[in-house]
């Protein structure tokens, strides 16, 4: 099944196959083919050496009788060597099932991160982040751990259940083994369908788990502001309960493992059977000795199976997660063959009208124009829709109704990877990575040399502070900057942004932790570097609104006015109401 719209796509060399969890990681396995013989040809080596002790103790029993010296020293010898080689081809299994597993990890992750970036904010909107970290750590780590040593017990446990079939002594003893074989699968095919509901149900609680840990501790500040330590610690116990008490009910369902008692009344009625045979003369006591031993060997299938399939289906259910992420539906696709010509900076949005929520829109009916060169500020009260208005530009968001136009272009229109190019947000809440200051100003300019990262840094009045630190530009931050001032934080996304000297540049009230001073002077850097760009500005900054060629007001979602500072003074109460505040 080919994957659902997408803002970012890696080709790859394989077809893969979505239509299933099932045929999904056998498409990623396949590309192992020879890893996979290695398995198989393990599996059966391993069966075929255990498979030839008891045959071969059973002519032992016969040269003993006959009283053939040389025969029982053969006998020993072949055991001897048998469980030799049994021991590489164990190895050539282990390590033929190790290699696929890691491999299907390393895919599965590569797979669903790149599906992660190429997601819509809308999807990463309605995912618990802990849920998420769960699917591609936990879940997929299950994957590989269902490979081995799920199908590796699985695989050597069917190579063992056909053994009796193959060495058996005499034909007539084939009726036990092949009833065994009718009844183990059927009893399989029930315990699998019993473990598939709360294996879900284990890893769905696990990601709930961990999608409470992740918000309680990503909001821990505010936990702590409002002494609410007791009621999450509450609401934790009652995730670690929910989880607990499904893992109980998956092992409630691995406890009733009929097989176990199969394997008894197997082993008794062949031997009985056996017996029979020998008395009528059919047989030998070196057939019976092989015969009843061969039936010894379906306790490795028995007992194993009980871990095996349990991992197998825990591992598909994790899949079944993971699929679920990558093929679920995303508003955006990166329209790879769409205009990516170099911008001029006009905008024009025509109908506008977009909401969070399907049954309410944060803008409506919106429409302006803005000329290639101009900066242009956009105020109102919060919540009146200005940053939304920027999302929609470059598509973070699309438009429910109307449509906006870069150069006379339709956004939806532009290839995506060139339309954010050439288009830098700088927001209030601002995200920096847990890497060097260097990394963090040159993220958006994989290539920039240090001379330039500099230049940035000087023209964001991020220089002189970054020079006061230990390591200075190598300083490594925290995540999310937190070792940072907001100030700081601030200039370094400022500084990011004229780095990748954008065409247009939006800044969303990005000066709102900076003091006077340090205004000043990044005012000057912005006017500088909005010289010959377009400009967008969300601010409550008298200086800046001042500055503006254009000012739009913007008032629970519409356009309320729109002007010079001077015009609108005169003809707009809500931006003279705005201004009087200000």
């Amino acid at each position: 099944m080919a994957l659902s719209n997408s803002e970012f796509v890696v080709e790859r060399s394989w077809k893969i196959n979505r239509s299933t969890p099932l045929r999904w990681v056998w498409s990623h396995a396949r590309r192992n083919l020879w890893w996979i013989i290695g398995l198989f040809i393990g599996a059966f080596g391993n069966a075929l050496f255990a498979a030839q002790v008891p045959v071969v103790t059973g002519q032992a029993f016969e040269a003993v009788k006959a009283g053939d010296k040389n025969g029982l020293w053969w006998a020993a010898l072949l055991i001897v060597g048998g469980q030799f080689l049994r021991a590489f081809v164990q190895l050539l299994r282990n390590f033929s099932s190790e290699v696929i597993g890691q491999r299907l990890e390393r895919d599965v992750r590569d797979e669903l991160y790149t599906s992660l970036l190429g997601k819509s904010m809308a999807f990463h909107d309605s995912q618990p982040t802990g849920d998420v970290m769960a699917r591609a750590t936990n879940d997929v780590r299950e994957m590989n751990l269902m490979l081995n040593p799920g199908v590796n017990l699985v695989v050597g446990s069917a190579m063992f259940l056909i053994m009796p079939l193959i060495a058996s002594p005499h034909p007539q003893l084939l009726v036990v083994p092949i009833l065994y074989l009718v009844f183990y699968g059927l009893l399989v095919w029930h315990y699998l369908r019993q473990l598939k509901p709360v294996t879900t149900a284990v890893r769905q609680s696990f990601g709930e788990l961990n999608a409470t840990l992740a918000e309680a501790i990503d909001g821990v500040e505010t936990v702590k502001a409002t002494a609410q330590e007791e009621r999450e610690r509450n609401r934790f116990r009652a995730a670690v309960s929910k989880w607990r008490n499904a893992f109980v009910a998956q092992g409630n369902v691995e406890a009733v493992f009929l097989p176990v008692l199969l394997l008894g009344l197997g082993q008794g009625l062949g031997f009985i059977h056996s017996l029979i045979l020998f008395r009528n003369g059919l047989i030998n006591v070196g057939d019976v000795v092989s015969f009843n031993g061969l039936l010894l060997l379906f306790g490795f299938p028995t007992f194993t199976a009980q871990f095996a399939y349990s991992q197998l289906s825990s591992g598909l259910a994790g899949g079944r997660r993971i699929l679920e992420l990558i093929t679920t539906e995303t508003e955006l696709d990166e329209n790879a063959q769409g205009y990516a010509e170099p911008m001029r900076g006009e905008i024009v949005f025509e109908n506008v009208a977009f909401g969070y929520h399907s049954e309410v829109d944060a803008v409506q009916k919106v429409s302006f124009r803005i000329e290639p060169g101009q900066t242009v500020a956009l105020v109102g009260q919060t919540g009146a829709g200005k940053t939304t208005l920027t999302k929609l530009l470059n598509r973070t968001y699309d438009t429910r109704e109307g449509r906006i136009l870069i150069d006379g272009v339709d956004v939806r229109d532009w290839n995506l990877a060139a339309l954010r190019r050439q288009i830098s947000i700088i927001e209030q809440d601002i995200f920096l990575f847990s890497r060097s200051i260097a990394d963090n100003i040159g993220f958006g300019v994989p290539n920039a040399t240090r001379e330039q990262i500099i230049e940035a840094a000087k023209a964001a009045q991020a220089h002189d502070f970054i020079g006061r630190l230990a390591d200075g530009y190598d300083t490594i931050i925290g995540e999310r900057g937190v070792t940072l001032s907001g100030g700081q934080r601030q200039r370094l996304a400022l500084a990011r942004a004229f780095l990748t000297d954008p065409t247009i540049l939006v800044l969303d009230d990005s000066t709102s932790a900076i003091d006077s001073a340090t205004e000043d002077r990044i005012q000057q850097a912005i006017e500088q570097a909005s010289q010959d760009r377009t400009t967008i500005l969300i601010t409550h900054r008298l200086s800046q609104i001042r500055w503006a060629d254009l000012i739009i007001v913007i008032r629970k979602g519409t356009i309320s006015a729109v002007g010079t500072h001077e015009d609108l003074m005169q003809q707009s109460e809500a931006y003279r109401a705005i201004f009087a505040k200000l």
